[in-house]
């Protein structure tokens, strides 16, 4: 358990997302949206999440995502200010923060994308958000800031016919979600009319078991409300209705509801506490459940929800039987899943569900606080790669260190853009892997598809399989770094994530890893060919094929990844003779790539240079003021600014489309 008190917390919070912010060359508003979304989306609370942020008069969102399971779509607004303190955010903000965000959703039915630049997020996050709309059974706005709320109650609302919740995660909120030692928030359910029940002679003095009967409809309602949360420490997901068992369900349901207590063997329980209530007619109910999880019977309770509200099946007659294991709190981490193990017995389970105690995170947290990384940029600073196996580890650590001396010395050898997460992992190895459209289903959904890759991996404790796989770390991050300084707008995590597994493919998964980690960085060859790979992606997935509006679900799909693998890229000659062969050894120096350059080639290169860096800047601000030329071209020109400004050189193909540019800005009335 952490034992960051709340005003550490707050300061906590804000360094570390101004160090996020200045690692990955973005807002502190993204920084901290990301970090707290990622947060939730772990814990259950919501199901995916898209950072993108968007204020005009009287609107205002920081992100969309939804929840298909109880088809709701989510919509947050993010308020960070830079500050320690524990500032105040007073019922009125509040409401003007749910006003700004309903006025969104007005806008965005009425066709707000329309009103945005094609080449920023906003523009998908709008072009998404109407879409969703259309889908959706109900809206929640998540309201999200690092102040203090004064009250958390926003009353609900309605959209057109569709119910609108509001939650308030403030810094006290977050800081319970990081502090308590799992993941959720506990789910308190109270039961207007207790469930009658049954209790069994204690076995052992570390829990206890209750039968109860729960009608279905309450069972479906209480999973509309909390959702994945349930089943957090339920070892598999909902498989949506594509087993036998679950079609199984469904039919019971539809045709024999009043056979379903017979037919369905029910659901498992666990709480950390029972409230028990005297019945009228003698015996005892239960009235209260505190820390509810379903850790067998998710399948039957995600049906059971989707049949009231996507099928919209009377559920009077349906009854669930639960058996209810109410666990000491200080056991449920190692009770649970061991009773979530052996009763699931319906559908395959493997270990790999137990993700935060899988061997191959153990051993990797072992490894990270041992492994020296080599010393960089001439500072003779030694540095470790920090991983957080468990959120919150890295500022516990840092909390233990008394002295400023000592927490100084801390962060030098931790530096806080050095620390990495289970999804962090899973990001890396599934892009490396060639999985960019997977990777762009959101952090959950590829880290679940990423532990059924190392179920059966053999933990290891070879420090150089940990450094290659923090060397595709840096790979990713630089990667960041360098679609970041091409402006396009956005899309970022998805450009990333395609333009690495196209390298990958590209050079059948041979760059020299072990170069990456002696040096701490990229060649320079390396980091201009992800460049020109960034424009490639960017052009693959801002044109869908028609049918397709929505960028943010073309880039989830296998045909953008199939058709970004038919897109033309080569291997430049200079990275070419940084590969290893298939022995693992470093390619014969080939010839390099001025000296194969065309004279066509070294015109495109003269012209290129002919401009200054503030004509190249100009050029690009012009383009998009007048709307002339594509996105990308406005990106590259300013991009060339600055190669010009560092007095280097562009790549060939930058050149080629650099000449192509300025012919075509100049033909449409610019003037340097």
């Amino acid at each position: 358990m952490s034992s960051l008190s709340l005003e550490q917390f707050a300061e906590s919070t804000v360094q570390d997302t101004l160090a996020t912010a200045e690692a990955n060359n973005e807002s502190p508003h993204d920084a901290f949206a990301g970090s707290v979304l990622q947060d939730l989306e772990r814990a259950g609370v919501i199901e995916e999440h898209f950072v993108s942020y968007y204020r005009s008069h009287g609107l205002e969102a920081s992100g969309y995502g939804r929840n298909e399971v109880i088809g709701s779509l989510d919509l947050y607004l993010v308020s960070f200010r830079q500050h320690p303190l524990m500032q105040k955010v007073g019922k009125s903000e509040l409401a003007t923060m749910a006003k700004r965000a309903f006025t969104y959703l007005a806008k965005a039915e009425g066709g707000l994308w329309r009103q945005i630049d094609e080449a920023d997020d906003s523009h998908d996050m709008a072009q998404a958000v109407e879409q969703y709309l259309s889908e959706a059974n109900a809206i929640r706005i998540f309201m999200i800031t690092n102040d203090v709320a004064t009250s958390s109650a926003v009353p609900a609302g309605d959209f057109k016919g569709r119910p609108v919740s509001y939650e308030v995660w403030d810094l006290q909120r977050l800081h319970r979600l990081a502090t308590s030692g799992v993941l959720h928030e506990p789910i308190m359910v109270n039961f207007s009319n207790a469930l009658p029940c049954l209790t069994t002679p204690e076995t052992d003095k570390n829990y206890s078991v209750l039968l109860a009967i729960v009608p279905g409809k309450t069972l479906a309602e209480i999973y509309g409300q909390y959702g994945a949360r349930l089943l957090e420490l339920n070892v598999r997901a909902f498989l949506q209705l594509k087993g036998a068992v679950n079609r199984g369900i469904r039919e019971t349901l539809i045709n024999r509801p009043e056979r379903f207590l017979a037919y369905n063997n029910g659901i498992s329980a666990t709480a950390s506490e029972v409230k028990l209530a005297s019945l009228p007619d003698g015996g005892v109910g239960i009235s209260k459940i505190k820390d509810l999880q379903i850790v067998n019977g998710g399948q039957t309770t995600a049906a059971l929800h989707h049949a009231l509200t996507a099928d919209h099946l009377d559920l009077e007659r349906v009854l669930v039987q639960m058996k209810l294991t109410v666990v000491q709190p200080e056991f449920l981490s190692t009770i649970v899943p061991e009773i979530s193990k052996f009763s699931n017995t319906q559908n395959k389970v493997t270990l790999t569900d137990f993700s935060s105690n899988h061997e191959f995170h153990v051993e990797l947290e072992k490894l990270s606080r041992t492994l020296w990384a080599p010393a960089v940029h001439g500072t003779g600073q030694e540095t470790k790669w920090f991983f957080e196996r468990a959120r919150g580890q890295y500022a516990n650590a840092l909390s233990r260190e008394k002295t400023p001396a000592a927490k100084k010395r801390f962060r030098l050898i931790y530096p806080s853009k050095q620390k990495f997460t289970k999804t962090d992992v899973a990001k890396w190895g599934m892009s490396w892997s060639q999985k960019p459209q997977i990777v762009s289903r959101g952090g959950e959904k590829n880290f679940r598809a990423f532990m059924e890759t190392v179920g059966s991996m053999v933990p290891t404790t070879d420090k150089t399989f940990v450094q290659r796989l923090i060397a595709k770390g840096i790979l990713f991050r630089e990667t960041e770094r360098l679609v970041t300084d091409q402006q396009f707008g956005g899309y970022r995590a998805n450009i990333v994530t395609y333009a690495i597994a196209k390298l990958s493919n590209a050079t059948a998964m041979k760059v020299d890893f072990d170069s990456i980690w002696a040096n701490q960085g990229l060649t320079t060859d390396l980091a201009q060919a992800l460049v020109d790979l960034s424009y490639v992606a960017h052009d693959v997935i801002t044109q869908p094929p028609p049918g397709v509006t929505n960028v943010g679900e073309w880039a989830k799909r296998d045909a953008c990844w199939a058709k970004m693998l038919t897109a033309e890229w080569t291997v430049p000659s200079r990275l070419e003779s940084e590969l290893l062969d298939t022995k693992g050894t470093r390619r014969v120096k080939q010839q390099s790539e001025e000296a194969s350059a065309t004279n066509e080639d070294q015109q495109n290169i003269k012209i290129v240079n002919s401009l200054s860096a503030d004509s190249w800047f100009a050029l690009a601000k012009w383009a998009k003021e007048t709307g002339n030329l594509k996105p990308w071209q406005r990106s590259l020109a300013f991009s060339l600014g600055k190669i010009v400004a560092g007095e280097s050189d562009p790549s060939l193909k930058q050149a080629r489309q650099g000449a192509i540019i300025v012919n075509e800005a100049l033909s449409l009335g610019f003037k340097p």
